[in-house]
């Protein structure tokens, strides 16, 4: 499965860095994992424009977005392996930035996903999807996750 995260904002401290390039690591075992940082625009509505230009027509699109639905580790597993059983090639992942995703994102989205009903800062939250999504693999795989 080719898995895109598209995210507003770089990654900036050095322990961001390492965390997500630590789970970007690992999951190349299990999916082509491709993140996309887009710059930072002066409005949401600018964001959502660029986002929605990295989206293409058949990708699955997950919005990660505090209204959503809050699943745990074991559905988003069951999610990831659903949408490759049922021949999604390519997954999509949208972080927005510090204002959340635009309505536009929000519209284009297959699937609204709520990690949690807090606000987190979105750098943080590039790594806790990164590690969530590698924790889904190892589930779907039935492999012991070390902790």
């Amino acid at each position: 499965m080719n898995i895109t995260i598209v995210c507003i904002g770089k990654l900036k401290e050095r322990h961001w860095t390492e965390a997500a390039a630590e789970y970007v690591k690992r999951l190349g075992k299990y999916c082509t994992l491709q993140i996309d940082e887009l710059k930072e625009e002066a409005t949401k509505s600018g964001e959502g424009q660029s986002i929605l230009r990295r989206v293409k027509k058949e990708d699955y699109v997950i919005a990660l977005e505090i209204s959503g639905t809050e699943l745990d580790s074991a559905g988003l597993a069951r999610k990831i392996e659903d949408l490759s059983v049922s021949g999604k090639s390519k997954v999509v992942f949208l972080i927005g930035g510090s204002d959340g995703l635009s309505e536009e994102a929000l519209s284009r989205a297959d699937f609204r996903l709520s990690f949690s009903k807090m606000t987190f800062p979105h750098q943080m939250m590039r790594v806790i999807l990164l590690e969530q999504v590698y924790r889904s693999y190892k589930i779907i795989k039935n492999e012991k996750y070390h902790k």
